[in-house]
């Protein structure tokens, strides 16, 4: 029985592809969901007419990037709770591998809930896998959906 169940999401349509099962999950289970997006923190890209310093062209491209998840797993949340589900979201910064694991140990998951490319051979060793990174790592049980390669 699953009480509260881990969604880790990107904002694209492929990951999104995870919350039917999750809503029936919940549903069934009468489980509480978490949202979850990570934004990784270290990238960004600096123009030719640009006159910010490259930390703080970082710090408002965080920024903006934070409040945009906000704003999109506030609106699922609010979705999941016209279907009567119990809801919240977390927006978190770091290693997307390592905070989903770290948040689903802190806030005691029962169930991580995530799609996956699916992607094999030199696509995986090249692009990598959050799913299969947390599938390694991670001491609970993980429900893995492939999901064909879109956005």
């Amino acid at each position: 029985m699953y009480t509260t169940i881990l969604v880790p999401l990107d904002g694209s349509k492929r990951a999104e592809r995870i919350l039917l099962h999750v809503e029936n999950l919940a549903l069934a289970f009468d489980a509480k969901i978490i949202f979850l997006q990570v934004v990784e923190s270290g990238l960004s890209y600096i123009g030719p007419y640009t006159y910010y310093t490259e930390a703080e062209l970082e710090q408002h491209e965080t920024k903006q990037l934070i409040e945009n998840a906000e704003t999109y797993l506030g609106s699922l949340q609010g979705e999941f709770r016209d279907k009567g589900i119990q809801s919240r979201f977390l927006v978190a910064e770091g290693s997307i591998v390592k905070t989903i694991i770290t948040v689903a140990e802190r806030e005691n998951v029962e169930l991580i809930a995530m799609a996956s490319h699916g992607r094999t051979g030199l696509a995986r060793v090249f692009y990598g896998s959050v799913a299969a990174g947390v599938l390694h790592q991670v001491d609970r049980p993980l429900l893995i959906i492939r999901s064909e390669d879109e956005e």
